[in-house]
């Protein structure tokens, strides 16, 4: 059999299988012949298919339980990701039962949620689940009635036989099913022929969620459990030089104080490890309030810190010591941009065409460092006895940091358990677990299972930040106001945020790019798409403006660029689709009836992105009223590919608007001598409700291409199009987030 893009062998699905979560096998549980699921509890029995390592389970009496791999926080992939399987398994989604798997490296190979790849990895592997567990039903019933597969349908769960009329549950079959071998070919469905993907479907914890059932990591209890919190330096640039816990010890329900080294020293650091205040104090006791007074009475000496040798991912990094500002942090990012970058990219002779111009415009674009600022502050159970260490755990990437814990406990990797609690938020900072490591060692420590708690103060002083950046953009144009180069030179503290392959690379005969970073002792790490957060605030505020020097309407002229990067494109490295890119902004275009006669007089801006494989673009509408923007309608047009649920989808193009909107207005974490000048949200604002936009239009291209992710790349568009929309709005260029303390 010739296999196409929808065909699978056996091997090829054993082979993928454990990318997808140890693909399909159907567990029967000793409880088979119970009720369904929600009368387990009358029964006074454990549920033990939480225990059990197949995907997904059947039970006589048809209970189907699918187990949704990746953590979940929101994006809703713990509906998305088993709409997969049910569409292959032609099961009715809606009686189905759906279960957060727990951490199993060996069922589960990439349980991370993160880069807007969960659908995009998950896409034919999960799909192969479903249907090679249909196909296996359909061979038990074929011998269980002496019919031909082919002579047999499935719907909803059951299988059918026209001729004979016999009809069963797939449960009726499942104790036969699994004893039956992996098919050796798999054709899954044709994307025309879905019946559920693309249909709108609730969130499958949404009842859970409005009942405020214990579903998060703070909601978690035990018997016996202990509260613990972490005593930090006040500032980055500082280590722990004594401390004094006489008072503390004595505090009511305080059960000990003693301090904790998160990474020794000579410890290898991996992807989403964190040296960020290495050596702490550990309080505990018996409740969170006990825990947060005595902390207050610790008498703590701390000491500036020297300049530090880190190895991540093999490569020797020197962190500076010392107390940063912010203040010094501009200037030196200014000082820096005077330099000559590094090269990322070249095309033709810009060098010559800038000296040829007969008008160069420049223009200088900064961010500041942004706190995550989840609304469930960072917290984890851990319970370490013997050997072995039991976790629930709000966590992005529990593979990541697994083998961390392994390594700083000196245990093997697979004593490390980890059940994953939904997260109130992530946005990349829960993709960094260093505070299991503690609460691990805690447990350790105290002899005892452990909640560690961070406040709120904690998580905005003691972050992990999104990096503080900048972008110069020239352009040069010659007598006839016609565009001939282009460069882009960008840094910041510590990394640049300069994707060089990017558009408007590929448009222009001759580009330039240069990139450079400045070393800090600030913890920075992921952030709701890395570095294209502010790549594409600058960039399209920058086209904007040239558009407007040149005459030229803004979606034409981007148009107009992205024509001819897919007609006749510079450079062999481009990384994106043309094509996809000019789909999102028509798509923009005709959804808000930009330039039709009924808008002309508002006030709108435009802007577009491509990151994580998708596309998005936006148009703003607002006005300014007593310098406050009010957003009256924002307009988007999404690119992802296929869209499993559009109702998820929705939702998250919808979340993106108004978090990108938020930041751009109000996010900002500034520093004085180290410390965050910032505390809590009475000091870092974020947006609020009556905030939010007035109407939010989410319109997704129609196509069939595979899913290429969701989560982050409608999010980083909303900068330029809120400066470019505020331009029109007040007459005023911003180059300086946030916009909001701007406009009074």
């Amino acid at each position: 059999m010739k296999k196409t893009d929808n065909t699978y062998s056996r091997r090829s699905f054993l082979k993928v299988s454990s990318l997808s979560g140890g693909g399909f096998m159907l567990g029967i549980s000793w409880l088979a012949s119970a009720k369904p699921e929600e009368n387990l509890a009358a029964l006074n029995v454990e549920p033990i298919w939480q225990e059990l390592t197949s995907y997904i389970k059947i039970t006589p009496e048809n209970v189907i339980k699918i187990f949704s791999p990746n953590p979940e926080f929101g994006q809703n992939v713990m509906t998305s990701m088993p709409m997969l399987i049910a569409e292959e398994l032609d099961v009715d989604f809606k009686s189905i039962v759906v279960e957060q798997a727990s951490y199993n490296p060996a069922l589960f190979n990439r349980q991370f949620t993160g880069g807007s790849q969960s659908i995009r990895s998950a896409w034919k592997l999960l799909r192969t689940a479903g249907a090679s567990a249909r196909q296996m039903i359909l061979t038990a019933a074929s011998q269980a009635w002496n019919v031909p597969v082919s002579e047999l349908t499935t719907s909803k769960g059951q299988v059918k036989h026209a001729a004979s009329g016999k009809s069963g549950t797939y449960g009726s079959f499942a104790t036969a099913a699994s004893k039956l071998p992996v098919p050796k070919d798999i054709v899954l469905k044709a994307n025309k022929g879905f019946r559920l993907l693309g249909t709108p479907q609730k969130n499958v914890e949404g009842p859970k969620i409005v009942h405020g059932q214990p579903l998060f990591g703070m909601d978690y209890k035990e018997a016996g459990m202990l509260i613990a919190m972490t005593e930090r330096p006040p500032a980055f640039g500082m280590r722990l030089k004594s401390f004094d816990a006489t008072v503390a010890k004595k505090m009511p329900g305080i059960v000990d104080v003693f301090t904790i080294q998160v990474y020794e020293p000579t410890q290898k650091l991996a992807m989403f490890d964190t040296r960020s205040f290495n050596e702490v104090i550990a309080v505990v006791g018996k409740t969170t309030w006990d825990v947060m007074n005595a902390r207050k009475k610790l008498n703590v000496l701390w000491e500036n810190a020297p300049d530090t040798k880190e190895i991540m991912n093999n490569r020797e990094t020197i962190v500076p010591g010392g107390l940063e500002s912010t203040t010094k942090h501009y200037a030196d990012m200014l000082a820096m941009d005077k330099k000559p970058g590094q090269i990322q990219r070249k095309d033709g002779e810009p060098e010559k065409a800038f000296e040829a111009a007969k008008h160069v415009i420049e223009r200088t674009y900064t961010a500041p460092f942004l706190a995550h600022n989840i609304m469930e502050p960072t917290n984890t159970f851990a319970h370490f006895q013997g050997n072995k260490v039991r976790f629930v755990a709000p966590i992005q990437g529990p593979d990541f940091i697994a083998n961390t814990i392994a390594t700083r406990l000196g245990i093997p990797k697979e004593n490390v358990e980890i059940n994953l609690a939904r997260m109130g938020g992530g946005f990349g900072r829960r993709a960094y677990g260093h505070y299991m490591v503690e609460a691990a060692l805690i447990s350790k420590q105290a002899n005892a299972p452990i909640k560690l708690v961070y406040s709120r103060e904690d998580d905005v002083s003691g972050g992990i930040y999104r990096p503080t950046y900048q972008l110069t953009y020239r352009a040069a144009f010659d007598e006839n106001k016609r565009l001939t180069a282009m460069h882009i030179k960008g840094g910041g503290i510590p990394e640049s945020p300069l994707h060089a392959n990017r558009f408007p690379a590929g448009a222009l005969d001759n580009y330039l790019a240069e990139s450079w970073s400045i070393p800090s002792n600030i913890t920075v790490g992921a952030f709701r798409a890395p570095r294209s957060n502010f790549n594409a605030a600058a960039e399209q505020s920058f086209l904007d403006e040239i558009s407007e020097y040149m005459g030229k309407d803004p979606i034409a002229f981007r148009l107009e660029l992205l024509q001819r990067a897919k007609a006749n494109p510079v450079g062999k490295n481009n990384d994106y689709d043309a094509s996809r890119y000019m789909g999102v902004l028509e798509l923009v275009r005709d959804k808000s009836g930009w330039g039709k006669p009924e808008n002309t007089g508002k006030k709108r801006g435009v802007s577009a992105y491509f990151c994580h494989n998708s596309y998005a673009a936006q148009v703003i509408d607002l006005h300014v009223k007593d310098g406050q923007v009010i957003v009256d309608r924002v307009t988007s047009a999404v690119d992802c590919g296929v869209v499993v649920n559009p109702e998820g989808a929705k939702n998250m193009a919808e979340g993106a608007a108004i978090d990108g909107i938020g930041n751009a207005l109000f996010g900002n974490l500034t520093f004085t001598d180290g410390r965050t000048d910032q505390k809590n949200f009475d000091t870092y604002r974020m947006i609020r409700h009556n905030e939010a936009p007035k109407k939010i239009d989410v319109h997704f291209v129609a196509n069939e291409t595979d899913p290429t992710g969701l989560g982050e790349p409608p999010f980083p568009p909303i900068f330029g199009a809120m400066a470019n929309a505020i331009y029109q709005a007040t007459g005023k260029r911003l180059y300086k987030q946030p916009f909001g303390n701007q406009l009074s």
